[in-house]
C-alpha cells in the first residue's frame, strides 16, 4: 500500500450507469444523421454498447459510410442523451461521494465514455474539484481502440498525476485488467449492479462501497 494516487471509472463507480435505451438511440439517431433512414436492430445494437474498431468498420462498410463522420455523431447524440438523463435526475452520483474529501492523494478520472460526457457529469454533480485529472476518450474512431483493457488511458493519468503508485477503483473486468496491464493496484466496486459478476482476473481488492477505501490508503 501507500500509493501516490487514486483513479476512478466514472460509469458504475461515482455516477449511476447509463440506460441501455439511451445508448441505442444514440446509435439509431447517428444513422439518421449520415443518411441511413432504416437500420437494421442488429446494427443499432453492435454500435450502441461496447463497440470496437472492427465492428464499427464493418457495419459502416455495409451501409456505405463514412466510419469516422457516423461515430463522431453517434458519441455527440449518445452524449447529449446522458446530459438529459443527469437532468433528469435518472443518472446521478452515488451516495459515497463524499468519501473523496478523506483522501489523502492526488485523484483522477479514468474512464472509456466520452470526455465531454464525463467532463459535464462531474461538473453538473459539482465533484469537479475532487480531481486533478480527467483521461477519457475523443469523439473519433482512435479512441475506440483505446478503450479499457488497454491501460492507455490509465497511464495517461498516471503522468497527469506523476504517479507510479496508483491504485484504480472500477466496476468492471476490464477495469481490473487496465490496471494489471499499467502495473499498479486494482480495486472492483461491487455496486449493486455487479453483486453477482463472477471475475475471471483477481482484483487486488474488493470493496462493497467507496467507504472502504480510506483504509487501503
Amino acid at each position: 500500500m501507500g500509493y501516490d494516487a487514486v483513479l476512478f471509472d466514472h460509469d458504475g463507480v461515482l455516477v449511476d450507469l447509463t440506460s441501455t435505451a439511451t445508448h441505442r438511440e444514440g446509435a439509431r439517431a447517428a444513422f439518421d444523421a449520415v443518411g441511413v433512414g432504416d437500420p437494421a436492430d442488429e446494427d443499432v445494437e453492435a454500435t450502441s454498447i461496447g463497440v470496437t474498431p472492427e465492428v464499427l468498420q464493418d457495419v459502416c462498410e455495409r451501409y456505405d459510410v463514412d466510419p469516422r463522420e457516423f461515430w463522431y455523431q453517434r458519441d455527440t447524440i449518445t452524449a447529449r442523451g446522458q446530459y438529459e438523463e443527469m437532468r433528469a435526475g435518472e443518472k446521478g452520483p452515488y451516495d459515497d461521494l463524499d468519501v473523496l474529501e478523506d483522501l489523502p492523494v492526488p485523484l483522477g478520472v479514468v474512464s472509456s465514455n466520452q470526455r465531454m460526457t464525463v467532463a459535464f457529469s462531474l461538473s453538473y454533480f459539482d465533484v469537479e474539484h475532487h480531481f486533478e485529472t480527467l483521461e477519457a476518450r475523443d469523439p473519433t474512431v482512435t479512441s475506440l481502440a483505446r478503450k479499457k483493457p488497454d491501460p492507455y488511458y490509465v497511464q495517461r493519468a498516471l503522468a497527469d498525476l506523476d504517479a507510479t503508485d496508483a491504485l484504480f477503483v472500477g466496476d468492471s473486468e476490464t477495469d481490473v485488467e487496465a490496471a494489471d496491464r499499467a502495473g499498479i493496484d486494482s480495486a472492483f466496486l461491487r455496486r449493486p449492479h455487479r453483486a453477482e459478476t463472477e471475475l475471471t482476473i483477481s482484483p487486488d481488492y474488493e470493496l462493497d462501497g467507496l467507504h472502504e477505501l480510506p483504509e487501503l490508503l
